[in-house]
């Protein structure tokens, strides 16, 4: 049988109403200033820096595929060596099997990298290799925080 309900008390504190995250994000967007860094996008859909932009200029976007911390990790270690497997992947970021599985999915199905399954043995070996255009958009990546800094330090 279930416990009878207790009235309230004067004790007792009021609800709070439920706000939904959209309405946080949106209210804290409409009060934001606005940023002095260039915007942020996703893996194919960043712009390539203008040729006539000239080497003190950042470029236009910053690569949001490349600037997160693992996948910058696996990048920069795929750009350090011809290839790594999974393993030297995992320990060298400290990361888990499901971050650097996660990770690395992303990078190859935005063409970054390029993933080689195989087997040695029994035991299953998976290798990655940086591709053409994961070596562009890490320069690329790697160019505008250069730039960043330089502008950071008024140079």
């Amino acid at each position: 049988m279930p416990a009878p309900k207790r009235r309230p008390t004067s004790d007792t504190p009021e609800p709070t109403p439920r706000v939904r995250r959209a309405d946080l994000s949106a209210a804290a967007g409409r009060y934001a200033a606005p940023s002095p860094l260039p915007p942020i996008t996703t893996g194919a859909h960043a712009a390539p820096p203008s040729a006539t932009s000239g080497a003190a200029a950042a470029p236009a976007e910053l690569d949001r595929l490349v600037h997160e911390r693992v996948r910058l990790g696996i990048l920069s270690a795929l750009a350090a060596r011809p290839s790594a497997t999974f393993t030297d992947l995992k320990a060298l970021l400290g990361a888990t099997d499901g971050n650097v599985s996660v990770h690395a999915r992303k990078l190859e199905e935005a063409g970054y990298v390029a993933c080689t399954k195989s087997f040695d043995g029994r035991v299953p070996r998976t290798e990655y290799r940086i591709t053409p255009d994961g070596r562009l958009a890490l320069d690329r990546y790697l160019d505008h925080m250069e730039a960043l800094i330089r502008a950071a330090r008024g140079r």
